[in-house]
């Protein structure tokens, strides 16, 4: 009775979205319920895709929320991978997901359209901390690695906990698993027990502890950027400092596996055209994103390279076998 009652529910909820969405009008996918970074990417993309004339009326916005992705990803997978109307919002965290056999299929299945903005992550210690630079800590790590103990808003394996493990990994420090890691319930609290003297480096996005940046309780020791961070240039980067790691959480989309090169191209060019307008650039901004661009082949390499990345660190440390 139960499965037959989900079968329903499916089914009525399949008839409704076909009833919501027209033929022909562009629809987002947001694989989460409303509210969440997921969601604000569909919509705020969505509004401006619209605004900005570069679709034909209103993008319809579809919450499919489970297993944080999971879910829409295999409804694409199956059942939409040639829809030339579809976008599905995703990001960082996808990617992690995927990299670590959560997801029922790999970065292949999906076509990758663009990143137009991210949270960049930092590296950060109290402010009189001993640990004086980002060479001190690698130096740190490469003689004891259990000597700091370091934490984020992610469990272990998470993508905080991740982008700290590629970072020593590019300082060649040998053991990663050894790494004591801590997790806490989002960035600021992690900055609160650092303060206090309970872990000794945090890693997560600027946007979650610029706060404390700003008021000079903590030092960054590196911004995991290509460039410097627009509204805190004097951040030093890891690039900057001889350590090729970027930690962005990134937001962006993919498509269907099955969508044609001509429909491809297009929202890429769509995408990249909100991208350059000032309304996406404010609207990034104001929401605490570093307006990014990576496109195209270009971003299917950097989405395939993170995937790769990610795997070999989650079976360095056990999260995957």
């Amino acid at each position: 009775m139960i499965s037959t009652l989900n079968g329903l529910r499916v089914a009525g909820l399949a008839a409704t979205l076909l009833v919501a969405v027209p033929a022909g009008a562009a629809e987002c996918i947001a694989p989460a319920d409303p509210g969440g970074g997921w969601d604000f990417t569909c919509r705020e993309v969505g509004r401006l895709l619209s605004e900005e004339k570069l679709v034909e009326g209103n993008v319809q916005v579809t919450n499919m929320p489970g297993g944080v992705g999971a879910v829409a990803y295999a409804n694409v997978a199956g059942k939409r991978a040639d829809d030339p109307e579809l976008l599905v919002a995703t990001s960082t965290v996808g990617i992690t997901q995927i990299a670590q056999g959560k997801y029922p299929a790999g970065t292949d299945a999906m076509r990758w359209l663009a990143m137009l903005g991210a949270d960049v992550g930092v590296i950060a210690v109290a402010k009189d901390s001993e640990i004086q630079s980002l060479d001190d800590l690698m130096a740190r790590l490469k003689e004891d690695p259990t000597s700091v103990v370091t934490s984020g808003s992610s469990g272990a394996g998470g993508w905080d906990h991740i982008r700290l493990l590629l970072l020593a990994q590019a300082g060649g420090v040998e053991g990663l698993d050894k790494i004591r890691w801590v997790q806490f319930d989002g960035g600021s609290p992690a900055v609160t027990q650092m303060m206090g003297g309970q872990v000794g480096l945090v890693s997560t996005d600027l946007g979650e502890i610029k706060g404390f940046v700003e008021s000079g309780d903590i030092r960054v020791l590196a911004a995991l950027s290509d460039e410097p961070i627009s509204a805190f240039p004097d951040l030093p980067t890891a690039k900057s400092q001889g350590y090729d790691v970027t930690g962005y959480n990134w937001r962006g989309f993919y498509t269907g596996g099955g969508v044609s090169d001509e429909d491809y191209a297009a929202w890429v060019e769509k995408l990249k055209t909100l991208y350059d307008s000032p309304a996406w650039q404010e609207t990034a901004k104001a929401s605490g994103l570093e307006p990014i661009w990576r496109g195209g082949d270009e971003f299917a390499a950097y989405v395939t390279e993170q995937e790769q990345q990610m795997a070999e660190i989650s079976r360095q440390i056990g999260v995957i076998q």
